[in-house]
């Protein structure tokens, strides 16, 4: 794979993200807003990346990615995603503060280090997200998961994924116990609580939590 500048490594990786658990499609607009960007200056990188191959655009319409497009997007949430995992189980850092650190580290490191980690971590399959990490050859292995809210009173569940984007609900999620692959029953849909685990008593959920919390509804195996 070609060499790519920074920015177009992180554009194609967000393009990616965006519809990875939820299939709206993302626009120029929402690109902007994700990417800190004037709308102006992501439609004309857009329109570059289009030039390159990457990217399909409709003026107006969703940006979607190339089969180039995807496969360096792959290649760089294999390194953000590895990286953060790297970060948790080696130096001790919480779920909440790997985010910015492996946005830097991702541009840095070389294939064969972050082989290294791959083979030193035990090839991961999950971050500390619950976000799958793509193979060496690009295969991502994608649960089936669905939003908490999606979820019916009395239903047990068990969390898949919880997002990174909000790291103050990541530390509040973390006092309350909660974990990636931690079992949880609603108890109510308005307001909207559950029951954790084995223990007593519920909790009542943010809409933020709701909309952050993914879950199946099959017990999934341990984050490797």
């Amino acid at each position: 794979m070609p060499a790519y500048p920074i920015a177009v490594e992180d554009y194609v990786k967000v393009v990616y993200a965006h519809t990875e658990w939820q299939p709206e499609p993302i626009t120029t607009s929402v690109l902007a807003g994700r990417l800190g960007l004037a709308a102006s200056s992501v439609t004309e990188m857009v329109k570059k990346l289009g030039a390159q191959g990457l990217v399909d655009h409709v003026p107006y319409g969703a940006v979607t990615l190339t089969a180039d497009g995807t496969a360096l997007a792959l290649r760089m949430l294999r390194r953000h995603r590895l990286i953060e995992t790297w970060l948790v189980r080696h130096f001790d850092y919480a779920w909440d503060e790997v985010h910015d650190e492996a946005e830097v580290l991702e541009h840095a490191l070389s294939d064969r280090l972050l082989d290294k980690i791959d083979d030193e971590l035990g090839r991961p399959t999950r971050d500390p997200h619950g976000d799958p990490i793509p193979s060496r050859d690009g295969v991502v292995d994608q649960p089936a998961a669905v939003l908490l809210r999606l979820a019916a009173a009395g239903e047990t569940v068990f969390v898949a994924r919880i997002s990174d984007r909000d790291p103050l609900l990541l530390r509040r999620l973390e006092a309350e116990g909660f974990t990636i692959d931690c079992s949880l029953t609603v108890a109510s849909a308005e307001p909207f609580a559950v029951a954790l685990g084995e223990r007593e008593g519920t909790l009542d959920l943010s809409p933020d939590a709701l909309d952050s919390i993914w879950v199946s509804r099959e017990r999934p195996g341990r984050v490797k």
